[in-house]
């Protein structure tokens, strides 16, 4: 079927570049220093945060990715619309969110990366945070990149031009990222939020429209119909896949599970709440941002199980758009599209809003992992590497705002748009490697992979009063080690990306037979790192490190030995000033009182008062 007509689509292209443009020279101009390009504090608002954290969030990964998986598996796949709401909204912002935005503000941090590194005093917690996002990010974003330029490819009828529109993306997204920041980033969300808004309340009305029996025929429909692309253990589309099975540990495991749990560790979301200015605008982003979330998944994997309807006649989806037409599982909902538009009034006109709306999704996404990636390694790893003969952390120097600085960060932002260039590349160059139907699997590696690895020291660094980093570096390397090893020689839908099981022993997976295949690295992997951490903060505290601090003196010769005072990261930074305030003062009254007695004369303090005055006051107040 050929494509939509380019006398309608050329131009919707052109006006949505230049607004892209336009919105990338404003974040440019207000992008002068480092911290305007990691952050972009001082550009952002409730709604702002709210609706670049949803477009972020929901890619074509959850559009075309998980929208060809719901309709092969089914309706299932509506329960991780509620994992996005609960685990990828709910828990980040109320739970997660303000203490993030406390702690980084405190401590001066500007990625996610900076952030463990300071609370845990570590290089090396920061250089490993920072390394994870420059290796794995890149697959993730490899895939929102090709899932956007299949459906881009598909629905234009330009299969043949695939590598020229792969490239035309990637250099506008590269564009206004590299020059741009996070400002040019956010602003350019909130524009593609609105037409993925737009685009996924069309495709709902129409689908509704033209399936015949409304919602409630078409579901009695589904129920019935064959499941050709799944594994033992599925029961219906409408159906929960046998517990335990093969279908049940792919469903759950990878697509629940892996992407459900992994939301919570997302670097380039937890930078959104770095960029708040306080409590409250996260508070009212957490509205916009459920309504838009809800919307958006919610309608994706809906009409992802029923296009199985509208292609009964060819055999439902799976069979029609992988055995017909010899096309993957991701290109189930573009080739919807053009076939379910085709058929009606200014369908042409609809096709070309779904696209933008499918194109919006993965640019949105995509510029935020450049971002990150890039964050990650012009600020993270080239501070590590440049301070690394250097001990002791200052955070003499403030920001703009007053927030604290560590002096040894190296504030570049010529190296930060480097790296983010050339990690645009590294990101073709994995589009080209990947393989097909792969777009959902890549979004539940990498999220699954943060979740093992970083979401267990995460929670202890922001709740723990006095975080230390002997506790969770052992549950660091026992997560990454645990999740690797599965995902490279267990699992065999991850074993696909870096074939080191099958050069070893010429099979994909150690286990051909049984169900052990199937079960998600995060299955295992968050567990034992969990496990790893619980062990070590018990016997650090059963050896007494934990009442170390308290020690005030040495020895039987009275004399007092200094310790060192932690941060506790729950402490307000206006506390932390007001603190210091009293201390200062306080030294103040006790010079003025030693100098009055060296001369003899009555000592008074900040307030005026006399040393009796003081200690008549205070005789009254007892």
């Amino acid at each position: 079927m050929a494509g939509v007509p380019m006398t309608i689509f050329i131009p919707m292209m052109v006006l949505f570049i230049a607004v892209t443009i336009i919105l990338g020279l404003y974040g440019y101009r207000n992008t002068k220093k480092n911290q305007h390009f990691l952050l972009g504090r001082n550009k952002a608002t409730s709604a702002l945060i709210a609706l670049s954290y949803g477009a972020t969030f929901l890619s074509t990964s959850a559009i075309i990715g998980f929208g060809g998986q719901a309709a092969t598996h089914g309706l299932t796949l509506l329960w991780l619309c509620f994992l996005n709401l609960a685990l990828g909204l709910l828990v980040p912002f109320i739970i997660f969110g303000p203490r993030v935005r406390r702690i980084g503000r405190a401590l001066g941090a500007s990625t996610f990366a900076d952030l463990l590194g300071k609370i845990f005093k570590s290089k090396g917690i920061r250089g490993f945070t920072a390394m994870l996002i420059i290796i794995m990010m890149p697959i993730y974003a490899a895939a929102v990149l090709k899932g956007g330029v299949n459906a881009l490819a598909v629905t234009t009828g330009m299969m043949d031009m695939y590598d020229v529109v792969l490239i035309i993306v990637a250099i506008i997204v590269g564009l206004y990222v590299v020059y741009g920041g996070i400002i040019a980033v956010m602003y350019n969300d909130v524009l593609q939020a609105a037409v993925m808004l737009a685009g996924m309340v069309i495709i709902l009305a129409v689908t509704l429209y033209v399936l015949p029996g409304g919602l409630s025929g078409s579901m009695s429909t589904l129920s019935t119909m064959p499941m050709p692309g799944t594994l033992p253990g599925a029961t219906t589309l409408t159906g929960v896949p046998s517990f335990l099975s093969k279908e049940w540990w792919l469903v759950v495991s990878t697509f629940l599970l892996g992407v459900g749990i992994g939301a919570m560790t997302q670097p380039q979301l937890v930078a959104r709440f770095m960029s708040a200015k306080d409590d409250k605008m996260l508070n009212r982003s957490l509205m916009i941002g459920s309504i838009f979330i809800l919307v958006i998944v919610g309608i994706a994997y809906t009409v992802g199980a029923l296009t199985n309807v509208y292609f009964q006649p060819q055999g439902g989806s799976f069979f029609y758009v992988t055995k017909t037409l010899g096309k993957g599982v991701d290109f189930i909902i573009p080739q919807y599209v053009l076939e379910v538009f085709s058929g009606i009034k200014y369908g042409d006109i609809f096709i070309c809003a779904f696209i933008m709306s499918l194109l919006c999704a993965a640019i949105s996404t995509l510029s935020a992992l450049m971002h990150t990636i890039g964050a990650a390694g012009g600020h993270d790893a080239y501070t590590v590497f440049k301070t690394r003969k250097r001990k002791g952390v200052s955070m003499a120097a403030t920001d703009e705002d007053g927030a604290p600085v560590e002096k040894k960060d190296q504030h570049s932002l010529k190296v930060n748009r480097s790296v983010t260039a050339i990690a645009m590349v590294l990101v073709v160059v994995y589009c080209y490697l990947m393989p097909n139907d792969i777009i959902a699997k890549a979004t539940s590696l990498f999220m699954g992979m943060t979740a093992a690895a970083l979401l267990p020291l995460m929670s202890y660094g922001l709740f723990a009063k006095n975080p230390k980093k002997k506790v969770v570096i052992p549950s660091l390397i026992v997560g990454t080690t645990a999740y690797v090893l599965w995902a490279l020689f267990i699992n065999s839908g991850s074993a696909v990306f870096l074939p080191i099981c099958k050069m070893l022993t010429g099979n994909p997976v150690l286990f051909m037979e049984g169900t052990l295949r199937y079960v998600d690295a995060l299955v295992i992997a968050l567990p034992l790192s969990a496990i790893t951490l619980a062990i070590m903060y018990f016997f650090t505290r059963k050896s007494g490190d934990e009442a170390k601090p308290a020690a005030a003196s040495s020895g039987s010769g009275g004399t007092v030995k200094k310790e060192r005072v932690s941060f506790v990261p729950m402490t307000k930074l206006k506390k932390r000033r007001r603190s210091e305030f009293q201390y200062r003062t306080k030294q103040t009254d006790v010079a003025l009182t030693n100098a009055a007695q060296v001369h003899g004369v009555a000592s008074t303090d900040t307030e005026g008062r006399t040393a009796d005055e003081g200690s008549d006051s205070g005789t009254e107040t007892q």
